[in-house]
């Protein structure tokens, strides 16, 4: 459970900072930045030479999960992460860190999760219109724009933009 949330603390890390820089037009250089990590800081850890590796091998890395090694490491921890979550629940032990550590990275390594239905019920509510799966394309449900569904069936066609409380 701790390696992995380690894994996730770092990929999350690096991707605050590669938006920051996005935002902001930063150069930056991830392997250094990894290094800096490791001389005297106190986040330091044993896996930052793996991360400057990573970064030295793939300037562009979008996520450490992306990688050879850390995405077999956090693969080969989950039977183990999620039995050491699940055993501290029943106790009635909290553990935050390890919990939204392998929550992110569920969410992060699939493609769909039931949170997706979140769209229809903002969309119900406000609607804030969604997009249809490509599979799920019919004359009424057209795919590649934002639609918004009269669900009640009065209340005429609105969107996000024109609804008025």
């Amino acid at each position: 459970s701790l390696y992995a949330s380690k894994i996730i603390s770092y990929a999350q890390r690096f991707m605050l900072i590669r938006e920051a820089a996005a935002t902001y037009g930063w150069k930056l250089n991830n392997p250094a930045i990894a290094l800096m990590w490791r001389g005297g800081c106190i986040i330091r850890s044993v896996f930052l030479a793996e991360i400057t590796k990573a970064y030295r091998d793939d300037a562009d890395l979008e996520n450490l999960l992306f990688n050879d090694f850390f995405a077999s490491a956090a693969t080969k921890a989950q039977s183990g992460w999620r039995r050491s979550i699940a055993l501290d629940a029943t106790y009635g032990i909290p553990t935050p860190a390890f919990s939204t550590a392998l929550a992110f990275y569920d969410g992060y390594r699939s493609e769909r999760l039931p949170a997706n239905l979140l769209q229809a019920q903002r969309d119900y509510f406000g609607a804030h219109t969604f997009r249809v799966l490509p599979e799920c394309a019919s004359a009424n449900l057209p795919v590649d724009r934002d639609i918004h569904i009269n669900w009640t069936g009065h209340g005429g066609n609105i969107s996000s933009s024109t609804y008025q409380a």
